[in-house]
């Protein structure tokens, strides 16, 4: 039988998201109604493809079969989209994903930069710590601390810069010139993300590592450094329309955790539409420029 996009799209949403509420809200529908066309789905096949619990939904053994083709289809299907955008003039949205220092501090003033130059380009910005699957187009383009790892990625560009410890002026001034890593009140990762930097290699480094203030956020935790609540680590990488986050830097030894790296990664068929690309080139204009 022949099954439509927009069912293959509803199912791979709930096995992605583990619920049918997690999947209404991606795609923007009502619960009911994608309880209804799952349900109708699941009866043209003949099988159920979710086990239903309180907690949310698992893969049945037919869904699994299910899943690697729909995987491809939604590949397949952000192919066609772009497709229809090759031989456009460089107009229209475009999708970028960036963690939400990156999106706040550099993207931000990007995009009103790019709307000056490029009144007909439009920057469509994904803040979160989450790699979205650019080969299905829930991004254009990604702002990642890794280079691109799959065959249909490309890393346009890559950036180094160096890490560095900042506080408030008011705590920078209660603290020893040159203080040790022990010494300082820390801002850190809450869960889920505890387990990202500086978090591994603070607890390396300093034995019963605990942090003076967590957050599940960056913003957050930028904002209680700015509060005086402890000491982040930030990159030293500044360009045109950097804000003063009202942080002072300290001399303090990172050791190998000294240098970071930005990388701008884009699905290889996305590089191909013009507007896409364009935006792409003047991201690594802008990238490169604060390496500098």
């Amino acid at each position: 039988m022949d099954i439509a996009w927009d069912d293959v799209r509803l199912f791979l949403a709930v096995a992605e998201e583990g619920s049918v509420s997690g999947a209404a809200r991606r795609l923007k529908l009502g619960q009911p109604t994608v309880s209804r066309r799952l349900a109708a789905l699941e009866y043209a096949l003949g099988d159920a493809l979710f086990r239903r619990s309180v907690s949310g939904a698992s893969v049945t053994a037919a869904g699994e079969r299910l899943l690697p083709a729909a995987r491809k289809m939604a590949e397949w299907a952000a192919e066609v989209d772009r497709a229809k955008d090759l031989d456009r003039a460089p107009r229209g949205m475009v999708r970028l994903t960036a963690p939400p220092f990156v999106a706040c501090d550099f993207v931000a003033p990007f995009a009103g930069w790019l709307r000056h130059k490029h009144p007909k380009l439009r920057l469509e910005v994904l803040s979160t710590m989450l790699y979205l699957d650019l080969a299905r187009g829930e991004a254009d383009l990604a702002l990642r601390g890794r280079p691109a790892s799959h065959a249909d990625l490309l890393t346009v560009c890559s950036i180094e810069f160096e890490n560095a410890v900042f506080v408030s002026k008011e705590l920078a001034v209660r603290l020893p010139k040159r203080p040790r890593l022990e010494q300082l009140p820390w801002v850190a990762w809450a869960p889920p993300w505890d387990q990202l930097p500086p978090n591994p290699q603070l607890e390396a480094a300093i034995p019963g590592f605990e942090p003076s203030f967590t957050s599940d956020h960056f913003m957050v935790n930028l904002a209680a450094a700015e509060a005086g609540l402890g000491a982040i680590v930030l990159g030293r990488r500044r360009h045109r329309n950097a804000r003063r986050w009202g942080l002072v830097p300290l001399q303090v030894d990172l050791g190998p955790f000294s240098r970071g790296a930005m990388h701008l990664v884009c699905a290889r068929s996305a590089y191909d539409v013009p507007r896409i690309r364009l935006v792409a080139q003047l991201l690594e204009a802008e990238l490169r420029r604060t390496a500098e």
